[in-house]
């Protein structure tokens, strides 16, 4: 098997991700940056003509796209796959029908599953919004994807870019507090995955978003509510009050603008790709089971895009 190329070895403490599912699930409010993203990815979705009657959703709770994905595919059976069995419960939670709704009219159930994609397959559509970047292995994960696709099912997400909190990246370096967060992967690499993991025609694209904050305490409690610092590279030991004192006052110093308020940069990159016919190779006796002829049949008929 082929080395995992360099881009690709981006460092990442699986640790900290876990704490940050753990706080996740006993405050489960996803990020108010999250449900813009995935209102921004839906939009998306109307240069896909495939209408898809299975979707995987992955991360529920921490995507925020139940209701994009109830508006754009009102009569879609959904899969939600959470990555923990805290994640799964609370997501169940989330979306039961309300009790004055009618089943009837509730339209189609939502599957939880906590844990991981296996057995779940035939989708139409895998969604994924704001989590790539918190996986520790992502090519092995799009390659899992694509697994539970269908052939001509369609794979779309968005997760942060590496200019990401590039001015407070800047601002560890130059007073030496170590890696400010996790290094994230430009969405060429991501392209390149998603070709080697068996996609076609893969789509990325990218924006750029500024934040901006009244104090550095409102912005450090929106960071944390993005999630942790999972740098293998950040400072080990605990902060002190003393240092968290003069962070603020660094923060103040170095992001604020003329108007007084604190501004962050985050990038966001978006991506969607087709799930192919399987290729058969060619040899002097080929055996085609009866899956991968309907899958080859498919091929001939005019991909949903």
């Amino acid at each position: 098997m082929p080395s995992t190329p360099p881009a690709e070895r981006r460092p990442i403490d699986g640790a900290a991700i876990v704490r940050t599912l753990q706080r996740l699930a006993a405050h489960p409010e996803a990020p108010w940056l999250h449900a813009e993203v995935a209102r921004r990815m839906a939009d998306r979705l109307a240069v896909i003509r495939l209408q898809p009657e299975r979707v995987v959703e992955w991360w529920g709770v921490a995507g925020a796209s139940d209701e994009p994905l109830r508006a754009a595919y009102p009569r879609a059976a959904r899969v939600v796959v959470e990555p923990t069995q805290a994640l799964g419960e609370v997501c169940r939670e989330q979306r039961k029908a309300p009790w004055w709704t009618s089943r009837r009219w509730a339209g189609p159930t939502v599957e939880v599953v906590a844990g991981d994609l296996s057995g779940v397959t035939g989708a139409q559509l895998l969604w994924a919004n704001m989590v790539l970047h918190a996986s520790i292995d992502p090519p092995n994960l799009i390659a899992a994807w694509h697994r539970a696709l269908a052939v001509d099912g369609f794979v779309m997400f968005s997760c942060l870019g590496p200019d990401s909190l590039k001015e407070l990246r800047a601002l560890y370096r130059e007073l030496g507090w170590g890696a400010a967060a996790a290094e994230f992967i430009d969405m060429h690499d991501i392209g390149d995955m998603l070709v080697r993991a068996g996609f076609a025609d893969p789509v990325m694209d990218q924006e750029q978003l500024t934040l901006t904050w009244a104090s550095p305490e409102a912005l450090l409690a929106e960071l944390r509510g993005l999630g942790a610092n999972a740098s293998p590279q950040r400072f080990a030991g605990l902060r002190t009050p003393r240092w968290r004192a003069r962070l603020l006052a660094a923060l103040q110093d170095r992001l604020a603008g003329p108007d007084g308020r604190l501004a962050l940069t985050l990038e966001v990159s978006y991506g969607h790709a087709f799930k192919g016919a399987p290729k058969l190779s060619v040899q002097p006796t080929t055996t085609v089971s009866l899956d991968d002829m309907r899958s080859l049949v498919k091929q001939q008929r005019p991909r949903g895009k």
